[in-house]
């Protein structure tokens, strides 16, 4: 029975149950809190299992495809553009709503400061190892390097087809091999989402009761919504030939229910790669680029959350208005960190946040730490956007580049 049920119901009971757990269990109880986090960490654990392999091989497949059809920098062009105009209307369409209707100021407290960085320099030499195969010994945080080894491989099979062919098939059989694995481990992760939603009630209850971030929650919350239910259809109803917007959200909703409760793109990745295939109908030698792509590089939804959070801290610390100029600095800048965050997948906000105000100077430089109740809530907004605008954008690239074909909704998974 349970294995027939669709995966976004199973997902949605099973963060119903976890949610009514962590809403009676008390907030207060460090054990309690010890105990779910444990369980939090090993339901991660589980979701990310099957991302490396899953994504792996069927990129090679799809870069080797892609070159050799000739569409692979079109469609890699393609899904660039969208990101960083993705990044540049939810990024600054947040900040807007901020603006318009400001959350109470946040009391400050004076706290340590903890030293958060990109560390750029270190991400490139972990892009290029000093052994190409090291990239396979990922811990399954950090697949940017997993990635440029894919691409790498795929096009090096595509420069001469009969000394590749053999391999090629091999590597074919093996990602098909790892699809099936994955199907397995996104039908049990309903279990896994008890946990998670379970340790999320119990953080969010606790900061709901503080009342002091309220206004900022119900922002985030409710922007968040409009935005992945009311104007990403919008412009995919606006996408030639027409299509019905609503049987894709309805397509996405394993995927976005997975985002929210982890607040780890890597976790939701095996969850995506499922939906848009299966549910969304684009094919693997597109999804399997786009994916990578937004995985790692589409953090428009966490840019959209830091900016947002970094103009409430500014006005709590000053009473004075904040400058044009300042939140076109603040939301270029977000943006910016958007492409930058492929070492935190499942920090992504926070850490975005983070380095807005060590970049910003003015005395904000510790800023983001009277907002490190409500981390865990940045976070799970942050990804919930950044997968439905993954969700979407791989539709439409895939409609019009012409890799998708329409499903039946009965046959949604």
């Amino acid at each position: 029975m349970l294995y027939i049920m669709k995966i976004w119901v199973k997902l949605l009971i099973g963060s119903v149950l976890g949610a009514i757990l962590g809403f009676l269990l008390p907030y207060e109880n460090q054990n309690i809190l010890g105990v779910l986090g444990w369980f939090e960490q090993f339901a991660l654990h589980l979701g990310r299992y099957s991302a490396v392999p899953l994504l792996f091989f069927a990129l090679v497949v799809a870069v080797y495809e892609l070159r050799m059809d000739k569409e692979f920098w079109p469609l890699a062009g393609k899904t660039a553009l969208v990101m960083v105009c993705g990044a540049l209307a939810i990024v600054f369409l947040g900040i807007v709503v901020t603006l318009l209707f400001p959350p109470a100021r946040i009391p400050i407290q004076e706290e340590q400061i903890e030293m958060v960085s990109l560390d750029l320099p270190e991400t490139l030499l972990q892009i290029f190892p000093n052994n190409m195969f090291s990239a396979l010994l990922t811990d399954g945080m950090f697949i940017f390097p997993l990635c440029v080894l894919a691409f790498f491989i795929g096009m090096g099979l595509s420069y001469d087809r009969n000394y590749s062919k053999p391999i090629i098939g091999i590597v074919d059989s093996l990602s098909r091999i790892a699809y099936h694995i994955s199907v397995f481990f996104t039908e049990i992760l309903a279990l896994a989402i008890i946990a998670l939603s379970a340790y999320w009630a119990l953080r969010f209850h606790a900061a709901f009761q503080a009342n002091v971030f309220r206004d900022l929650l119900l922002l985030l919350g409710i922007f968040s919504i409009v935005l992945v239910c009311g104007i990403f259809p919008l412009l995919l109803y606006l996408l030639k030939p027409k299509t019905n917007p609503w049987v894709q959200l309805y397509g996405s909703l394993g995927s976005a229910i997975g985002a929210f409760f982890s607040g780890d793109i890597n976790f939701t990745l095996p969850l995506l790669v499922r939906h848009v295939k299966e549910n969304l109908g684009v094919r693997r030698r597109a999804n399997s680029v786009t994916l990578a792509l937004f995985a790692v590089f589409g953090r428009a939804g966490s840019a959209m959350v830091a900016a947002v959070s970094f103009i409430v801290i500014i006005k709590s610390y000053s009473s004075l208005g904040i400058s044009l100029a300042s939140v076109l600095s603040i939301g270029i800048r977000a943006v910016i960190i958007s492409f930058l965050l492929v070492r935190h997948p499942g920090t992504a906000a926070y850490t975005a946040l983070a380095v807005l105000g060590m970049g910003y100077d003015r005395g904000f430089e510790a800023g983001y730490l009277i907002l490190r109740p409500i981390a865990f809530y940045l976070i799970a907004i942050g990804t919930f956007v950044d997968a439905m605008f993954c969700s979407f954008a791989s539709y439409a690239i895939g409609k019009t580049s012409g890799f998708q074909e329409d499903k039946n909704i009965r046959h949604f998974i």
